[in-house]
């Protein structure tokens, strides 16, 4: 089953699902997991050299995906390495995607219950956003991509609009002394802010769906440039807003930051709230780009239609994302996410790459 020639997106849009998939959870933790590492207000240093990695693995991604035209991971991993050892890979990347699904969902529903609709159970909230993305993703990838496509403008507008507003309690002093420790802190820290750039593995799958997929490389190196940017804003206006030791003590700080002022005349007085609603919005739509990867690639691996997967998986992302009993549980299951991409989309496609060419020079010279 390879991507349907009706089933295409355009360059922009495949641009727009990694910009929003790598912003996920990121902007809200990432401040805080960063300064936990690095410890120093260089944090944005490594914030940009964890983007730099991020960008050279997506090249690498696209390189490999482009060798095999509308064919997804899922199909020619079987080429490169056998039938069975590519299946492995495929369910591997697989597991990958439906835990990736539950986290995000999880993650919905807990900043939903703690900002907004305190007293909720958590599956009375993890629900609703479930059978949404169910019926979204039956329309195949085309809504998926124009759901995006709305969500993003909303998304840079409000942000810009916090960023200005941060600037009245913004100090300058808490960014210095720059390096006053010197290098090693901040290459501390490039492990953690790589993981944070995870996302770009989309490509995997995403670039059989393509209507001109020779600007794959453009759309994943401005696909990542644009949460670097939203990063380094990031964690300069949270550190400089609330220091080093305020940031570490802050569970969500971006949304601390936001609630540390206020603006008199505005028609929201709780603007955390609007910006909890766009990014809910964002978590829900890295959500049904993951449920679908993972019942698209189902479907090819096992050569069936796709209908029962969609209706059958739910059920099992569901129970993953129950599996976190509180805040810091769902905390440790995305570094597992992390480290899980590390491996899967760091090393992985690299070697499979090398594979693929070594095959084809063989095949020259031996045809």
């Amino acid at each position: 089953m390879t991507a349907s020639p009706k089933e295409r997106i355009t360059t922009s849009q495949t641009t727009v699902i990694i910009t929003n998939f790598i912003l996920g959870t990121g902007i809200l933790t990432l401040p805080r997991t960063s300064v936990e590492k690095v410890k120093t207000p260089d944090v944005w240093i490594a914030v940009i050299l964890g983007g730099l990695i991020a960008m050279m693995a997506g090249v690498i991604m696209v390189k490999l995906s482009q060798r095999f035209p509308e064919k997804t991971f899922y199909q020619y991993s079987q080429k490169i390495v056998g039938k069975w050892l590519g299946s492995f890979l495929s369910l591997f990347i697989i597991c990958y995607f439906i835990i990736t699904s539950g986290f995000q969902i999880r993650t919905t529903a807990e900043i939903t219950r703690m900002f907004l609709l305190e007293g909720t159970p958590t599956w009375a909230i993890i629900m609703p956003f479930m059978w949404i993305g169910l019926y979204l993703i039956m329309g195949g990838i085309n809504p998926i991509a124009r759901l995006f496509e709305m969500i993003f403008p909303i998304t840079v507008i409000i942000f810009f609009l916090v960023a200005l507003m941060s600037l009245k309690i913004f100090e300058v002093d808490n960014l210095r002394p720059v390096l006053g420790l010197g290098v090693i802190p901040v290459l501390k820290g490039i492990k953690t802010t790589t993981l944070s750039y995870t996302g770009a593995e989309i490509m995997l799958f995403l670039l059989a769906f393509m209507n001109q997929p020779n600007k794959a490389i453009k759309a994943v190196l401005v696909g990542i440039t644009i949460p670097l940017i939203f990063y380094v804003m990031t964690v300069v206006m949270v550190i400089g807003a609330l220091s080093i030791d305020g940031v570490v003590m802050k569970t969500w700080p971006t949304i601390d930051l936001i609630r540390s002022f206020e603006v008199p005349g505005l028609i929201f007085e709780r603007f955390e709230s609007f910006l909890l609603v766009i990014w809910i919005m964002q978590l829900f739509a890295t959500f049904t780009i993951t449920y679908y990867a993972v019942t698209f690639g189902l479907a090819q691996l096992f050569k069936k239609d796709i209908n029962p997967f969609i209706f059958g998986i739910l059920p099992v992302i569901y129970i993953v994302s129950m599996i976190p009993k509180n805040i810091n549980d769902l905390f440790k299951m995305g570094d597992m996410i992390g480290y899980g991409a590390l491996f899967l989309f760091g090393l992985m496609p690299l070697l499979l790459l090398i594979m693929s060419r070594l095959k084809e020079k063989k095949y020259e010279a031996n045809p």
